[in-house]
């Protein structure tokens, strides 16, 4: 859900599709569907993560076939654009999470059994690595707790 409320925003993990809904009154209407994948790309993938930054600036949605996270602009009317298609820095990334600052994204990685550590360009939205990255067997899900 956007932080404004108005928009949803859905991961098709089947399909690798992402698609916006207006939200009015409790009822939805589709307004876009993109392909989350690169148009050249012909292997398998399935979707799997979906967030939105805080700012309600950029979504983030994971291709773990293509091993990737595509991002996207958000705009005033809720519709999407493009912006890269950002390697998870591993293959199959199931799961990642965006730190409590927003600065981060922290990818895990399923079949490279690592956790690997992006940075977020507040203006764009772009993901580049960090260069920290850790071995770790068989990871799932990515959560930060507040103490």
């Amino acid at each position: 859900m956007h932080p404004n409320g108005r928009f949803l925003y859905l991961a098709r993990e089947s399909d690798s599709h992402v698609s916006v809904f207006a939200v009015d009154n409790g009822h939805l209407r589709e307004m876009q569907s993109l392909l989350t994948l690169p148009a050249d790309y012909t292997g398998n993938n399935t979707t799997a993560e979906i967030l939105i930054d805080t700012a309600g600036t950029f979504l983030y949605v994971s291709n773990r076939g293509h091993g990737s996270i595509a991002v996207y602009a958000i705009d005033r009317a809720g519709l999407l654009s493009g912006v890269e298609h950002a390697a998870s820095g591993g293959r199959t990334p199931r799961n990642f999470s965006i730190d409590p600052t927003g600065k981060y994204v922290f990818s895990s990685n399923q079949d490279t059994e690592n956790l690997v550590v992006l940075r977020i360009d507040r203006a764009t939205g772009r993901l580049t690595p960090t260069g920290v990255q850790v071995p770790l067997a068989n990871p799932g899900s990515v959560a930060f707790v507040r103490k």
